[in-house]
């Protein structure tokens, strides 16, 4: 086990954590679409029920109009309903993608900790090979050169 070993790991959880940034933003984007969606709907919704709430006595052209208008309200809403049923499976599918990128960077996570766990333990296995006499001569050594 080398450093080496550590720092591509190190890159490896980098590059997970930005793939699950980047998961979570096109989820945040995607729930974005889906409420404008909504709020859209509301919205017709409100001006159609008001429509015919402002004038009790229309006239026949006027009637007719605000008819016309309520039936091209409906069709928009119905739209819009089928826009935001398209818009809640785009969210489902982002959440989806979200949780995977969320695994794979706690499995990067879980291997660079790993990685270092090793480069750690075959450091310390080095370190009690040494006969002590010559580590007791080499921690001598180091003392002196960090006082000069």
């Amino acid at each position: 086990m080398s450093g080496k070993l550590v720092a591509r790991r190190q890159r490896l959880v980098r590059v997970r954590h930005v793939q699950h940034a980047q998961a979570v933003a096109e989820t945040v984007r995607a729930q974005n679409e889906a409420d404008n969606i909504a709020h859209n709907a509301q919205r017709i919704a409100r001006v159609r029920d008001e429509l015919f709430k402002n004038d009790s006595n229309l006239m026949g052209g006027t009637f007719a109009a605000y008819r016309e208008m309520a039936d091209r309200l409906d069709r928009a809403g119905k739209q819009l309903e089928g826009a935001l049923y398209d818009a809640r499976k785009v969210i489902d599918y982002k959440q989806e993608q979200q949780v995977e990128a969320s695994r794979e960077k706690e499995v990067a996570e879980r291997l660079r900790e790993q990685a270092s766990a090793r480069v750690e333990a075959a450091r310390e296995a080095r370190i009690a090979a040494i006969p002590p006499h010559k580590l007791l001569r080499m921690r001598t050594m180091a003392q002196s050169g960090e006082k000069e």
